[in-house]
Parts: C-alpha cells; structure tokens; sequence
C-alpha cells in the first residue's frame, strides 16, 4: 500500500513538473514573438492592441482581418475583372518557422499579381490552422496565404481555404522540408510557386489589415472561392513545426464596418 501510494505521489509530481515546463515555456514563445492565440495567457487576439503602441490597430482599427465571408453581405461585382497574374516563375526559395507559423519566402522575381494597374510581387506564403476567413460562418481546416507586396510595401494577399481530402501538392513538396523545419532559415532550392494552384476565376475581395500584429490596414485580400483539399497529415506536420500554443494560429473574425464584401463571378 505505502509503495503504491508513493509511486502514486511521484507520478503527481512528475505530472506537476511537466505541466510548469510547459507553462513556462508557452510563456516564454509568447514572449519571443509577442503575442498569443490564448486568451488565458493574457495576450491572447482580445489583447493584442494593448501589448504594443505600434499594435493599436489590432484593438482600435476599423478594417480588420480575417472576416466572414456572408452570401447576404456579398455582392456580385463584374468591374474587378480577372485576377491577373504576372505569371509566377521557378526561383530559389527557402523555408522557416517563424514559431507562430511556418513560412516559404521566393528569393527574387518569382512573378505576381496586378490589382488596378499596380503591380504586387510575389513575396512569401505561410499557412494559418484553422482558416481564418470563414464561409457563411464556416472555418475550414486550413488556409494559406500567398503575401504579395509593390515597392512601396502595400500588401496584396491570395486567401486559399482547405478541408481534409487529398494531399495539397505544394505541401507535399514541402512535406520532408517542413518535418526538419527550425528557425534558421533552410534553403528550398529551385520551386515554382505555380504549384500553389490557384484552381478558380471567382474570388472575393475585400479591403482589410494583417492578420497579425501590428493588424497594419490597407491590405487587399483577394480570398479564392474554391475550396482546396489537404490531408490530415500535412496539416499535422504544420501543427508540429510551429512553438507551443501556435498550433490553432487563426485570428477570430473580425466586425465588417459597413466595408464592402465584392465577388467576382465570370
């Protein structure tokens, strides 16, 4: 009975030990980046206006990101034409974990988008479990972010939302690279952003912010109306590669404003 009793003891202090690691150590990546997706920790999405004076945005902005995307909100707007792409091209990239997400950034001119004449160079693409834009209230398992930027830093984003299916063939690509992922940069080799298949001619698009910290405004969101597919297994791997407590990364959504929420349908 005392050995059962005293093992019984260990086994609560070893549970007690390794439950303030980890505390400690969601504690400590929330510090190294600045911020949470918890709101227990105290600088969870509710907070992240307050964390920072360059954050104000998060808490005070008017245009925020991610929102839901509401067939009773959403108008049909043939003006915006097709989504030009300046065609992306195989360039060296490389691969991180910035420990809130894993990151792909394109070394050089691997193409873009052109929105209303101004073009917007293809700059890096990271991914956000779940998605963080939904669908008439509905969050996927997955979205991916294509962040393009012009020379005067403006930042045009392509949403892709995923559920559960057959394996994404750029993660699959990535799949060995993302495994061994740190945060040191590693070099990728020659990729061709093409493989993130755009798939569709609808879109949506919306005027909003990052949906990180510092929640800069101003950012043009262009959300893909097709829904890709992705394996359980590759949205594990992402989930493993990033610090603790960044395995749900999705920002809640955000108020519209009264902003306008356009498709374009050909």
């Amino acid at each position: 009975m005392g050995g059962n009793g005293n093992r019984s003891n260990l086994n609560i202090a070893f549970f007690l030990i390794v439950s303030l690691f980890l505390t400690a150590y969601q504690v400590q990546a929330d510090e190294e980046i600045g911020f949470s997706y918890i709101e227990s920790s105290g600088r969870g999405p509710s907070k992240w206006g307050e964390l920072d004076p360059k954050w104000k945005a998060c808490g005070f902005g008017k245009l925020q990101s991610p929102v839901d995307i509401s067939s009773q909100n959403v108008r049909v707007d043939h003006g915006l034409g097709e989504l030009h792409q300046q065609p992306y091209k195989p360039v060296n990239a490389t691969i991180l974990s910035r420990g809130r997400d894993i990151m792909v950034a394109w070394k050089g001119d691997a193409g873009g988008i052109n929105i209303n004449g101004t073009s917007y160079n293809l700059e890096h693409s990271h991914w956000h479990i779940p998605s963080e834009h939904s669908i008439n209230g509905t969050r996927y398992d997955l979205e991916l972010h294509i962040v393009h930027v012009n020379p005067q830093r403006n930042v045009a984003v392509i949403g892709i939302l995923y559920r559960y299916g057959q394996p994404d063939p750029f993660l699959s690509k990535l799949l060995p690279y993302i495994k061994s992922v740190t945060k040191k940069e590693k070099n990728l080799g020659t990729i061709n952003p093409g493989i993130m298949e755009l798939g569709t001619r609808k879109y949506y698009r919306y005027n909003g912010s990052l949906s990180v910290p510092p929640c800069t405004e101003g950012v043009i969101w262009t959300i893909l109306d097709k829904v890709g597919s992705v394996s359980v297994d590759q949205v594990e791997a992402l989930r493993n590669a990033v610090d603790s407590g960044f395995q749900m990364n999705a920002r809640p959504i955000q108020p519209l404003n009264g902003r306008g929420l356009y498709l374009y349908n050909p």
